[in-house]
């Protein structure tokens, strides 16, 4: 009975990871003759090159940037939404409506924002006297200029992920609290924050291959500039073998970055969730 989902797994999720797998020890263009053995060359390559390095920083830092803004900036986004205000539903649609659009269209809108000659950031600090920063052609900038729009557009689905979170907590714990003098800042660190623990691993869990598989914003936005600025793994994956037709290392660094999500998911499982509270 359960066959056809075995083949249909099998063929689409197992395969793929062992034919990569295989092509990771070959050398081939992907556009004549068939892929020759080589060994571990390719990983070699990979880890003796300065800049794959520099690449490997770039995706640790872009990940963690996203990952703690994420975390933070979203729960401060759902305790404020979680406030009875007026005109909160608006606010909360406004937050939410960047993450179902494009990363290519939320990067080209950037892209204007970011325009150190007419763009939005110009306006903002010309009054103070300062200058815009040339953010997606300055090596210095480019990454943080990824990490805004990156958070820009996860951030809403974030905050709301943790506002039905807050919304289910019950109600009597925090009566108690209050009961015996717990202040906002107690009540907040020793009842709200483990109370939404399984929400914040949720968050670290997607977040986190979000990020390492980040993709169409960098295509847009800076296209991986300048020099190997804003290159992480997923992009140096398709410029491997889809620019320099070297499918051999773009397999090699595909499959290190299946073994980094494995090693992640699997120490975040071990380690993370002994401190998840469920009930």
């Amino acid at each position: 009975m359960i066959s056809p989902n075995l083949v249909i797994i099998g063929t689409f999720d197992y395969w793929p990871v062992i034919y990569n797998a295989w092509l990771s020890l070959t050398r081939w263009n992907m556009i004549s003759g068939v892929p020759r053995y080589v060994g571990l060359e390719n990983y070699q390559n990979l880890f003796t090159s300065s800049s794959f390095h520099g690449i490997l920083l770039n995706t640790l830092t872009f990940s963690a940037a996203i990952v703690v803004g994420s975390v933070v900036l979203g729960l401060a986004l759902a305790l404020l939404f979680d406030q009875k205000l007026r005109g909160r539903g608006i606010v909360r649609t406004a937050a939410f409506a960047p993450h179902i659009v494009s990363g290519a269209a939320v990067a080209t809108l950037w892209l204007f924002i970011f325009d150190p000659a007419y763009g939005l950031t110009r306006v903002v600090l010309d009054p103070f006297g300062i200058e815009s920063p040339r953010w997606v052609n300055d090596a210095d900038w480019a990454l943080i200029a990824l990490v805004i729009a990156y958070l820009w557009k996860g951030l809403g689905f974030v905050a709301i992920v943790y506002l039905a979170g807050l919304q289910n907590l019950p109600e009597e714990l925090y009566e108690a609290a209050r009961l015996d003098g717990a202040g906002t800042w107690t009540t907040f660190r020793r009842i709200t924050l483990p109370l939404l623990s399984p929400v914040t691993f949720f968050v670290l869990v997607t977040s986190i291959i979000g990020t390492f598989q980040a993709y169409d914003m960098i295509a847009v936005l800076t296209d991986g500039g300048p020099g190997d600025a804003t290159t992480t793994l997923s992009w140096y994956v398709y410029q491997q073998g889809f620019r320099a037709s070297d499918a051999g290392s773009a397999a090699a660094a595909a499959m290190l970055l299946f073994v980094i999500l494995l090693v992640v998911t699997g120490l975040q499982t071990r380690f993370v969730q002994r401190k998840v509270h469920y009930a």
